[in-house]
């Protein structure tokens, strides 16, 4: 949308200037009007270098973080009594995010039009999703859109900090396994060559891991661009793979019994689970669409079955609990405590309940999976450096054994 500069005079006289984007000059003038001030003064602003101009594929990403701030502030203003255009209005134009920017200008003009905000953001999967667009919804409905909006931050803060937990647990081993190999790759390919010539000047039988160091060396140097390319392959076979329902489906199967992971994987599902469905059925989302979300946003083919087995359940006329319990991916405690808020009529309490307590089980696990590993890695570092160096000393060793003989 183009911007225009414009400079008028109030009715007390006092003159003012600004800028303003509109569709054209006559939509200034009305709008200046509007405002109480008559134009003297309207001109298209020279387009010179556009820094809202971006390259398509290289947008800005909008984050959770732009999320949770929005949505505050947004909740703040409505809680304030401000309109909702205007407040829409407002953020955008203050915006940093210039993806974020554009899709809120949009969500103002839809509302403008006569859109309801639910169906405005619905137009907007990538930043706005079905459980953010669906809790809008029942907050326009029920006529506690602040509240929603507030439920709505908290939601995504901690389902922030849940993500950034399993991150830090996954970055740690995977940054120290991944500068083993390459100080493996380069010892084997650049250090090795170096020794092997060495020990053919000298000449004579080598020790046996030498040799084994060697032939490995020797391996890797005459195919090294075939495992490159079949490493790559792997990865690439195996996203693929990850793509379809059945693979997806497998994978994430044993994902669930990993000896090391499987355990946090678990506590996280079970906790993004509960509370996401206690944050849409306090909010007033009827549970079967509530489960039907929750579903699609599971992250695990397991999990994401037998939560629409319990939706199945649920429109039969069954509890909640029964077919989680079944299900074998809940543990039974998080069965009985759901169980429990059906009985009571609290289950939105409960679910919220269990959900801060793994949230807890969570961050514990991924202490202790920090713990765990570091003796791991240590000893998987020694082993292989430490066994290199030691394999190349060897024939030193014995050579020098030999001459001080």
């Amino acid at each position: 949308m183009p911007k225009f500069s414009w400079e008028g005079k109030k009715r007390t006289g006092q003159v003012q200037k600004g800028e303003m984007e509109a569709p054209n000059e006559a939509a200034v003038n009305a709008q200046l009007r509007r405002m109480g001030i008559m134009p003297s003064k309207v001109k298209a602003r020279g387009k010179g270098l556009d820094m809202d101009l971006t390259i398509p594929g290289f947008e800005p990403k909008i984050t959770s973080k732009d999320l949770v701030v929005f949505t505050r502030q947004f909740a703040t203003m409505i809680d304030a009594g401000l309109p909702l255009v205007q407040c829409l209005d407002i953020l955008g134009k203050q915006q940093d995010n210039k993806t974020f920017k554009k899709i809120l200008i949009n969500v103002k003009d839809s509302v403008e039009s006569g859109s309801t905000f639910a169906d405005a953001l619905k137009k907007h999967p990538k930043a706005f999703d079905e459980l953010y667009v669906n809790l809008v919804a029942a907050g326009e409905i029920g006529g506690i859109l602040d509240t929603i909006l507030n439920r709505l931050a908290a939601y995504i803060e901690k389902a922030l900090k849940l993500k950034k937990q399993v991150k830090s647990a996954m970055t740690y081993p995977t940054t120290i396994i991944g500068i083993a190999f390459v100080v493996i790759a380069v010892i084997l390919v650049f250090v090795i060559p170096a020794f092997e010539k060495m020990f053919a000047d000298f000449g004579g039988t080598l020790p046996l891991p030498t040799q084994i160091v060697i032939n490995i060396s020797n391996f890797i140097q005459k195919y090294i661009l075939l495992i490159i390319g079949g490493i790559v392959g792997s990865i690439w076979a195996f996203k693929r793979i990850y793509k379809t329902e059945k693979g997806r489906a497998v994978i994430d199967k044993y994902a669930l019994k990993a000896p090391i992971f499987g355990v946090l994987i678990r506590k996280v599902s079970v906790a993004k689970f509960t509370r996401t469905l206690g944050t849409m059925i306090s909010s007033g989302v009827p549970i079967l669409d509530g489960l039907d979300i929750v579903a699609k946003t599971a992250g695990n083919k397991t999990v994401e079955k037998a939560i629409y087995k319990v939706r199945q359940s649920i429109s039969e006329g069954k509890t909640i609990a029964e077919p989680l319990e079944q299900s074998g991916v809940f543990p039974p405690m998080v069965c009985q405590m759901i169980a429990v808020g059906e009985q009571s009529g609290a289950i939105d309490t409960m679910l919220n309940k269990i959900a801060d307590f793994y949230d807890d089980e969570v961050d514990d696990a991924v202490g202790n999976l920090t713990a765990m590993m570091e003796p791991l890695l240590m000893l998987f570092l020694g082993t292989t450096v430490g066994g290199l160096v030691i394999a190349m000393y060897l024939p030193i060793f014995k050579l020098a054994g030999t001459v001080g003989g």
